[in-house]
C-alpha cells in the first residue's frame, strides 16, 4: 500500500502499492499520405501544440523539424508552467480543445496534441502516433529522402523502442512519481541497468542502428537531455549521471549537436516546469542554477562510422 500522507502527483494513474502508471493516449485518429486514414494529408490544415518542457512532445517537435515540415504543421508552444487548470497558451487553456473535441474527457490533458483546423477536433493527443505519421506520411510536404523508419529495421525499432519507453522514457517517471520507497526502487534500478545495456550497445555503433540516427535515436534522447539536468535530483535518478557513462554522455552530444537540435532543447522550460509545477516533491518550488552540461564539447563518436 502506499505510506500514509504522501500525495500523488497524478492520484488517477497511482497504484495501490505506490507505482504510477500512466494514462493511455484517447484521441488516436490516423493520417495517412494514401488517403485511407481518418483524415488526408494537407498542408495548413493541422496545429501541433507542444510543450518544450515535455519530452513526449520534445519528440514530436525534433521529427517536425528534421522532416522540415515547418511550414507546413504550424506549431505553438504552451507556458511551461501547469497549474491546476492545465497547459496554457495565449489566453487560452489545452483543456478546451480536449472538451471541443469530447465534452465528457475527465483524463490529464497532455501535450503533444495534433489539432484538425477544418472538423475542429483534436486528431491525436498521442505522441507515438504523431511522429510516425510525420516520419512516413507527411513525406510530400517535407523531406521524403530523410527515413527515420526504414522499412528493414522496423521489427528491430519496434521492439527497442518499447523496452526503451518502458525501462528509461517512462522508467524516469516511475522512480519520480513512486509514493513508495519499494516502486521508487525497483524503477530506479530497472532504469540503470537499461541505461547499462544501451551505453555497451554504442561501444560499437554510432548510433542505436549504426551510421545514421532513427526514430529511436530521438526517442531515447529526449530523456537524456533531461536527465542529468533535471531527473537526477528532481526524480531521485541518481546512481549514476549520463555524464558518468563514457558512451551515453559522447552519443547525447553527437545527437545534440545534429543542425537544428539545439534550437528544439530550452532549459529554462525544463526546468521551470519540472521543479515548479510538481509542488508535491518540490514544494519550495526552488528552481537550481546547475547543473553545466557542456554539451557543445567535442563528442567523439566520428570515429564509430562503421556500420551496425
Amino acid at each position: 500500500m502506499s505510506e500514509p500522507n504522501v500525495r500523488a502527483q497524478f492520484p488517477d494513474e497511482q497504484s495501490d502499492d505506490g507505482r504510477f502508471v500512466r494514462q493511455d493516449d484517447a484521441f488516436r485518429a490516423r493520417i495517412r499520405a494514401d488517403g485511407s486514414g481518418d483524415y488526408p494529408v494537407t498542408a495548413g490544415r493541422y496545429h501541433l501544440y507542444v510543450s518544450l518542457a515535455c519530452p513526449w512532445a520534445h519528440r514530436t517537435i525534433i521529427v517536425r523539424k528534421l522532416k522540415r515540415l515547418e511550414a507546413a504543421i504550424p506549431m505553438t508552444i504552451v507556458d511551461p508552467i501547469r497549474d491546476e487548470r492545465g497547459w496554457r497558451f495565449a489566453e487560452r487553456f489545452l483543456s478546451e480543445l480536449y472538451l471541443a473535441t469530447d465534452p465528457s474527457y475527465r483524463g490529464r490533458v497532455t501535450v503533444p496534441v495534433l489539432w484538425d483546423t477544418v472538423t475542429e477536433r483534436i486528431a491525436s493527443n498521442s505522441d507515438d502516433d504523431i511522429m510516425r505519421m510525420f516520419e512516413t506520411e507527411f513525406d510530400a510536404l517535407g523531406d521524403a529522402s530523410l527515413d527515420l523508419y526504414p522499412s528493414p529495421l522496423r521489427a528491430e525499432i519496434d521492439a527497442l523502442n518499447a523496452r526503451i519507453y518502458d525501462e528509461i522514457n517512462d522508467g524516469v517517471y516511475k522512480a519520480g512519481f513512486a509514493t513508495a520507497q519499494d516502486a521508487y526502487e525497483a524503477a530506479a534500478y530497472r532504469l540503470f541497468a537499461a541505461l547499462d545495456r544501451l551505453d555497451e550497445r554504442l561501444a560499437t555503433r554510432r548510433y542505436l542502428f549504426g551510421d545514421a540516427p532513427v526514430e529511436t535515436d530521438w526517442r531515447l534522447f529526449v530523456t537524456l537531455v533531461r536527465f542529468d539536468a533535471v531527473y537526477v535530483g528532481h526524480f531521485k535518478c541518481n546512481l549514476r549521471r549520463i555524464a558518468d557513462y563514457p558512451n551515453l554522455s559522447g552519443y547525447l552530444r553527437d545527437l545534440y549537436q545534429i543542425p537544428g537540435i539545439a534550437e528544439t532543447v530550452n532549459f529554462d522550460h525544463i526546468k521551470r516546469h519540472y521543479y515548479m509545477t510538481h509542488d508535491d516533491i518540490n514544494p519550495t518550488r526552488i528552481v537550481p542554477i546547475g547543473p553545466q552540461l557542456n554539451l557543445d564539447e567535442p563528442h567523439g563518436r566520428e570515429r564509430l562510422n562503421t556500420g551496425a
